[in-house]
């Protein structure tokens, strides 16, 4: 056996055997993988196979799109048979809200250049001949869907790899997995110990045993699953082709043809965590106990609506267990705080979604980024809280939810108060409605009373509508309060610390007791962040950003860390923090502080430590509201004290206590992007406009600095844009296509209404020769076309005074 390797990857189903296969193809061929049994042993062999494109996600969508055209590639390279079937799928609707959302999958697919379209019933029921037309209100269809041989795959992915020169050698358990002093691993197996320089672990229903042996906890869940056979239909023998792949939403239930029978699958309400307590190491091509008393309420309604399987026999009962993550989505990625560790775990759809992980996870550890921001899958959207427990309860959620509408408005119930601040108890008394950023609770607009705080999932406006615009107008109109403990900070310092953050950072570093904004740019010129960094002293540095992405940051930080000279932490719970803005604000500051707060005491940008309401802080003048404004960073301790100190001194004038809906409104209204939305690893800085911070001319030869001058010379392809929709009960919210004429130019990055100028604004990519002012374009939403028009200007005091007097 090897005793070196570049990368090590532990386990032999479809994703570990892609990633060894990509990483293989694009060079790196001293890569070994590590089967425990043998390749396909867990998941992978009793699979569905079921392949779609259609995903919430649109870069996963494409990353399916990937992966299924790259089976007749792998068929080609290898001789190896993938068992390809494409008869295409059938996503049926019977409600008008899942047509709704099926109207927003067709939308995207416009955008993506994907052939999904609406079909009628009747030609629904010709491509399947099962279905009962009058159960279903609406049918898309997707040409490319179908369905592969799992084993096929698995060992087409492997002896792709193979002639590329990697290695894989089964029955070969992990026991250890030990890092080194150089970086790097020592993976110890029965059969000798490799020195790894990077470890993968893709070792699907074992993640969270491998993962313990490196000292972590990963937050996934094997679940049961129960899929059946049927024996020969008469109706699908007579049918005389290949019955198109279906999902029925509200039936809970997915088919495709097995022989002359039917394959069908569910995902069942009361769903089973399997092994909760650890995966048996001698657990392999086995199967569960069947329990098909927990499906029959699926099933019948399955007979209902396509009643030939009720007449039907069962031929074969699967209950087999794959692993879940938290959000149904894979973790993958670097691991924040392990040098040189990487996951590929919680990956459900496999055979959808591994060939596209495969080529991220190569591309990432070889040209150190992605080709498609992986956001949606990437481990570090997790943090701390992520903990076993608080992962079996939100992947049995999600498992339970997989075929229930989920709608842009709605939190979901599982796992909640996982962390929350000092003052949770008083905005919920408030009447606070929660989300979830990061695992952290924080409020999203506040209804009249407790009793009140419930909001109406849809598609269209909410019943938050008036609450959010009272909220927005006590910003605009006098002063409103806002909690900003869900904001990342991170502290660097040290005498190193000044020439560390020229290198990473684009844009020059501000003086002492002064602030600016500035991307994070990866080597290619993309975007990897947008912060707001501040000089504290010589050799103290904060940075405020997504709190989302915390993780993500603090993983860039610590891979271009130097050896000696900086301390860099993610500060971001040790710092909470309440943000004051509105007219009136400077006002009620100086009401419970000494310090001169006035406009020439503390400017525009300004930061400082301060006493403020008797707990010491650290005071920074600006704000996202677009309104003058402060935000007063505190220990959590002294969270409370400062919130009661400026309730009270607030009393007079009118202080309101806002939240995040309210501040989304007002960015909008000023043009400003967001962080995760507008503002990601898809775009590059010219495009987004961030280029204007951006020192192209500093001394220091920061990351992306040839990458963005090379586009800066030829010019951006596309630009970021606010439009204003014309709109009457609908706000876009993202992903929405943008159209020129007949013609699908670009897509909206998010989107919402505008409460102080009366608009729907959307913001998104357009092509640069439409991104001028007053351009007439059109949006999709929920299936209706709406006039659109480009406003270079904020439509809200688009010189910046009010926040800057």
């Amino acid at each position: 056996m090897e005793t070196h390797a570049q990368v090590v990857v532990i386990g032999g189903g479809v994703v570990g055997c892609s990633i060894l296969y990509h990483l293989a193809k694009h060079g790196w061929s001293d890569v070994v993988l590590l089967e425990r049994n043998e390749l396909t042993s867990g998941s992978s062999w009793h699979a569905a196979g079921v392949i779609h494109t259609i995903n919430s996600d649109p870069n996963i969508a494409r990353l399916q799109g990937y992966t299924i055209k790259l089976y007749k590639e792998l068929e080609d390279l290898t001789g190896q048979s993938c068992g390809i079937h494409r008869p295409g799928g059938i996503y049926l609707a019977s409600t008008p809200e899942r047509l709704d959302y099926l109207r927003q999958e067709r939308a995207k697919a416009r955008y993506m250049g994907l052939e999904t379209d609406f079909i009628s019933l009747e030609h629904a029921r010709e491509l399947n001949p099962l279905i009962d037309p009058t159960k279903y209100l609406g049918a898309l269809f997707e040409p490319v869907d179908g369905h592969v041989d799992p084993s096929g795959v698995t060992h087409a992915y492997a002896k792709g790899a193979r002639h590329y020169g990697a290695k894989v050698f089964r029955q070969c358990p992990v026991i250890e997995t030990r890092p080194r002093r150089d970086g790097g691993w020592d993976v110890v197996t029965p059969r000798g110990t490799l020195h790894a320089e990077i470890v993968v672990n893709a070792a699907g229903l074992w993640a969270r045993e491998v993962g313990r042996l490196a000292g972590i906890d990963l937050p996934v869940q094997p679940m049961e699953h129960h899929y059946l056979i049927t024996e020969a239909i008469p109706e699908i023998e007579a049918h005389g082709r290949e019955v198109a792949v279906t999902v029925d939403y509200e039936g809970n239930a997915y088919t495709r043809q097995e022989h002359q029978g039917l394959l069908l699958g569910t995902y069942e309400t009361n769903c089973v965590p399997w092994a909760v307590d650890g995966t048996p190491l001698d657990f392999g091509h086995e199967l569960l106990q069947d329990d098909l008393s927990r499906v029959t309420e699926r099933l019948e309604t399955a007979f209902e609506r396509m009643p030939a399987i009720g007449r039907a026999g069962i031929k074969k009962v699967v209950n087999g267990p794959f692993t879940f993550g938290p959000d149904g989505n894979p973790l993958i990625g670097p691991v924040p705080g392990l040098k040189n560790y990487w996951t590929a775990v919680g990956v459900m759809a496999g055979f959808c979604q591994g060939g596209g992980v495969g080529l991220c996870m190569a591309e990432w550890m070889i040209e150190g980024e992605p080709s498609v921001d992986v956001w949606g899958m990437d481990i570090a959207r997790f943090g701390e809280f992520a903990t076993r427990d608080w992962g079996r309860i939100k992947s049995a959620e999600n498992y339970s939810r997989r075929f229930i509408l989920t709608y842009p408005n709605e939190t979901l119930p599982a796992g909640r108060r996982q962390k929350t601040t000092a003052l949770y108890d008083r905005l919920a008394a408030k009447g606070a409605v929660m989300g979830v950023s990061h695992g952290l609770e924080h409020a999203l607009w506040f209804a009249p009373s407790p009793a009140e705080a419930q909001e109406t999932p849809t598609f269209r406006r909410s019943n938050a509508f008036p609450y959010v615009a009272a909220e927005v107008r006590a910003v605009r109109e006098a002063v409103g309060m806002i909690e900003i403990a869900n904001y990342a900070k991170h502290q660097v310092k040290g005498p190193g610390a000044e020439a560390f953050l020229d290198r990473v950072l684009a844009n020059r570093l501000p003086k002492v007791g002064r602030l600016t904004l500035t991307p994070i740019l990866t080597a290619k010129g993309k975007l990897y962040g947008d912060l707001t960094v501040a000089r504290l002293d010589a050799e103290t540095f904060w940075l405020f950003g997504s709190g989302a992405a915390q993780n993500m940051h603090r993983c860039w930080f610590e891979r271009h860390l130097p050896q000696t000279g900086v301390i860099y932490n993610n500060t971001s719970d040790a710092l909470h923090g309440l943000a004051i803005a509105g007219p009136l604000s400077r006002d009620l500051l100086q009401r419970v502080t000494r310090e001169d707060v006035s406009s020439s005491g503390l400017r525009f940008r300004d930061i400082r430590h301060m006493v403020v309401g008797g707990v010491p802080a650290i005071v920074a003048r600006v704000s996202f509201s677009g309104e003058l404004g402060y935000e007063i960073y505190v220990a959590p301790h002294f969270q409370v004290a400062l919130y009661e100190a400026l309730s009270e001194a607030g009393a007079d004038p009118t202080l309101r206590v806002y939240g995040g809906r309210a501040l989304m409104s007002m960015r909008l209204e000023k043009n400003w992007g967001v962080w995760t939305l507008d503002f990601r690893p898809d775009f590059t800085v010219a495009e987004s406009g961030l280029d204007a911070y951006v020192a192209f001319d500093k001394p220091a030869e920061f990351i992306g600095r040839e990458a963005a001058l090379a586009e800066r010379e030829r010019g951006p392809s596309k630009r970021l844009v606010t439009l204003v929709v014309d709109t009457k009960d609908v706000d876009c919210v993202s992903d929405e296509p943008i159209f020129d004429g007949r013609e699908c130019v670009g897509y909206v990055t998010s989107g919402g209404y505008g409460h102080t100028v009366g608009r729907s604004l959307a913001m998104g990519y357009v092509p640069t020769p439409l991104a001028a002012d007053g351009t007439k374009l059109r949006v999709e939403l929920l299936g209706e076309f709406y006039d659109a028009v480009v406003t270079a200007q904020p439509l809200y005091d688009p010189d910046g005074v009010r926040m800057r007097n």
